[in-house]
């Protein structure tokens, strides 16, 4: 299983997703867009990441891509079945999607804090899952609903 994170601007977020896909197994995790990178342009590790990650840059694989269509493209020429993360008309629950878990050939991708995944990344997945909402909020921060949804799909 890989994550690819679509113009996340919190680093704070990624380091969180970092150690959440430690903990569950992810084997990589395409970092796209804006989306930071644990390391700055001299290659040293980020505090705020570090704070957040402890030591999970170590751990799981990660690489930035340009473009998350660019990643998502690569992806699907391996095998892969794209998972988009994102409320929408023809998203279904994740705990109701027929996703193997066990298999290595599965992308989850999570968007933006603010705008979501767009609908040519939408258009791109295999499928859309959502996580239901029944409170008064129409939404969960990016790094809990990686959580929700990695451990959902892995147990």
């Amino acid at each position: 299983m890989v994550i690819i994170l679509h113009n996340i601007r919190s680093i704070h977020n990624v380091g969180s997703i970092f150690r959440t896909a430690d903990a569950a197994g992810v084997e990589k995790i395409y970092l796209c867009g804006i989306t930071p990178t644990p390391f700055d342009r001299f290659g040293a590790l980020l505090p705020q990441f570090a704070k957040v990650a402890l030591g999970a840059e170590g751990s799981v694989a990660w690489e930035y891509k340009k473009t998350t269509l660019g990643a998502i493209k690569e992806l699907k020429k391996e095998g892969f079945k794209v998972y988009a993360v994102e409320q929408n008309k023809k998203s279904v629950p994740y705990y109701k999607a027929k996703v193997k878990s066990d298999s290595a050939k599965v992308a989850l991708v999570f968007g933006n804090e603010v705008r979501g995944l767009p609908p040519s990344i939408l258009n791109a997945a295999n499928k859309i899952l959502e996580i239901p909402m029944v409170g008064v909020k129409e939404s969960l921060n990016v790094s809990v609903s990686a959580g929700i949804v990695l451990y959902g799909l892995r147990y």
